[in-house]
């Protein structure tokens, strides 16, 4: 992931004569002229903040583009209804308020085409969309005059190499692919390769479990998480291999560079598996399928406000202790008494 913090253009101050009032230089434009609006699915509890959006965005005189399917919540004068290719394909910008699941959904069609995403929460966790619906006006704002962070998360393209020759097209995922078993109650047998840097597979190990997940850093903190993986920075281009309550204790998750491709084959004897990309699209499997994962060439791209900090974002989302307020690191409260934790008293 690269991370980018962009401003307005600075001068260096140098004696030199005025210019000609005629030939003032001009006020550089925004680059998100034409914005695209994408909501939480059949959810009319996004209404409001959607017409709130739009309304900003026509005072900023954006043109202003909304998924057909987010249409459907608002009137028809909210802005123009496009298809999500066009979404891509015309967007500078795109605006998804609800949760991360419709961030995921939103990133998966507009990652190839490199649109910027700006996440507005009003779903429950919120790794993802970060901005509060309160401040969508400074945000905006602080966005059109050009301070805003950019960064890039690694997305994954997951295909199917069936045991009789075929090859399945590839699907995206933004947080992580799963195998597992369709029936919850059933353990999946498969084996686990990563693509050797001499060509080939090396073999990674034997599995016996619930299932498999691949993360990317971005999916560390959703599925991954439960699974006992680890929280992955997104700055790293790294993936988190995670078997799913695994039969052998010591079958540990590992974490391995997103350059190489991630293999899974299925036991001979394996059916009713299924293949899921962040939990919303999949495939089912068959005996001794092949899963292949590898980095997309296309990296999804996010935009944050300025004040944006990952790890702020961890202490506000998992309850990570958080510093002392004015007590200097790692000193408690003057009077707290041992053991107390401020704010949990």
């Amino acid at each position: 992931m690269s991370m980018i913090i962009c401003a307005p253009h600075a001068f260096i101050k140098r004696a030199r004569r005025p210019p000609p009032a005629s030939h003032a230089s001009p006020v550089p434009q925004s680059p998100f002229q034409t914005v695209g609006v994408i909501g939480k699915r059949r959810d009319p509890r996004v209404t409001d903040t959607l017409i709130q959006l739009c309304g900003l965005l026509r005072q900023h005189r954006r043109t202003i583009l909304i998924d057909s399917e987010t249409a459907r919540l608002v009137p028809a004068s909210t802005g123009t209804a496009v298809g999500r290719d066009e979404l891509a394909s015309r967007c500078d910008l795109v605006v998804v308020i609800g949760g991360d699941g419709t961030l995921l959904d939103a990133g998966r069609s507009l990652a190839s085409a490199g649109v910027p995403i700006l996440g507005v929460n009003q779903g429950r966790l919120g790794f993802l969309v970060d901005v509060r619906p309160e401040d969508m006006s400074n945000t905006l704002d602080a966005l059109f005059r050009g301070e805003y962070i950019k960064e890039s998360r690694v997305v994954l393209e997951a295909s199917v190499r069936r045991a009789d020759g075929g090859l399945s097209l590839p699907l995206l995922a933004v947080n992580d692919v799963v195998v597992r078993n369709q029936a919850a109650i059933r353990m999946v047998e498969f084996a686990t390769y990563l693509a050797s840097d001499a060509g080939g597979w090396e073999f990674i190990s034997q599995h016996r479990a619930d299932g498999f997940i691949v993360s990317t850093a971005t999916g560390s903190t959703a599925y991954a998480l439960s699974g006992g993986g680890p929280v992955v920075h997104p700055a790293l281009a790294a993936l988190a291999l995670v078997p799913i309550c695994p039969h052998t204790l010591s079958d540990r998750p590992i974490v391995v560079p997103a350059s190489r491709t991630v293999r899974i084959v299925l036991g001979v004897n394996e059916s009713g598996a299924t293949m899921t990309c962040d939990g919303q699209i999949g495939t089912a499997l068959n005996p001794s399928d092949a899963v292949e994962i590898r980095r997309s060439q296309h990296d999804l791209i996010l935009v944050h406000p300025r004040s944006y900090s990952y790890f702020e974002l961890l202490r506000d989302k998992l309850d990570w202790g958080r510093h002392p307020t004015g007590n200097g690191p790692g000193r408690a409260p003057a009077g707290a008494a041992s053991g107390s934790v401020p704010g949990k008293n």
